[in-house]
């Protein structure tokens, strides 16, 4: 989903070293370009999660849940999250189109209500069934999403990395901006700090244990989003990723969501 490329070639030469930024912000812009590049043609995606949430006193729940995901050429990927435990969240799904530009379509769905409900526009950076993810950060990063900047090289735990602050584009997004570690050996990233509308640092995501999968494309087994205003905690560990099945369109529609068990 390069659609930027073309514009800012004559502006940057777009190399896996990203040696030739003029300025901060291109250099920043040609990092995420090339991190999209690389994570290009994967078409759809099959994955389990286990959710753990933790309160300020240590205490833990546990969820898991499965995802689908499809790749969408000119735009952002659709996806469909299904939880299948526990008994009282059962049923519950969640489906997002994202959109490059445009605000993102989300629906969840309550079992228990048997209806489906539309999340605001407005109301992306509200959490999502009462995890430290946002719903805005549930979204695929598209390159649109954001303006950049590159702030510096940096060893972080023994890696490489770019590290770029990310301005969102988004009016009503709760974030005045983010800085993103990003591994230079795999353009993926490691690390990611949100800062609140006061520009205050609210939480942080750490990013770990990458495998690479159909020779190419790279995923983590591990995500741990820390808040710091609250105290609380979300970890996602991730497993059984299967790539090229039989997904389309019609797998994302609303009528699926509304039957997904």
């Amino acid at each position: 989903m390069l659609k930027w490329l073309y514009i800012i070639l004559p502006l940057i030469l777009l190399s896996p070293e990203i040696t030739a930024g003029e300025t901060p912000e291109e250099k920043g812009l040609a990092i995420a370009i090339e991190a999209e590049r690389r994570d290009t043609g994967w078409k759809n995606q099959l994955s389990d999660m286990e959710m753990i949430l933790r309160n300020k006193q240590g205490e833990e729940s546990k969820r898991t849940l499965n995802i689908k995901t499809l790749e969408v050429e000119n735009d952002g990927d659709k996806s469909l999250t299904v939880f299948d435990n526990p008994r009282d969240i059962k049923g519950t799904a969640f489906l997002s189109y994202t959109h490059a530009l445009e605000p993102d379509d989300q629906w969840l769905y309550l079992p228990a209500l048997k209806r489906v409900k539309r999340i605001s526009s407005t109301n992306k950076s509200g959490p999502f069934v009462g995890s430290e993810f946002a719903y805005e950060d549930l979204s695929s990063q598209e390159v649109e999403k954001y303006s950049y900047k590159w702030l510096r090289d940096e060893t972080l735990n023994g890696k490489e990395t770019f590290v770029i602050e990310r301005y969102p584009a988004y009016e009503y997004s709760g974030y005045t901006r983010q800085i993103v570690w990003i591994d230079k050996s795999i353009y993926q990233p490691l690390k990611v700090e949100y800062y609140d509308r006061k520009n205050a640092l609210l939480k942080t995501l750490t990013i770990s244990n990458y495998r690479q999968y159909i020779d190419k494309f790279w995923r983590s087994d591990s995500m741990l989003m820390v808040n710091y205003q609250t105290g609380k905690e979300t970890l996602l560990n991730w497993k059984n990723y299967q790539f090229n099945n039989d997904l389309d369109e019609r797998d994302f529609d609303l009528n699926t969501l509304k039957r997904s068990r």
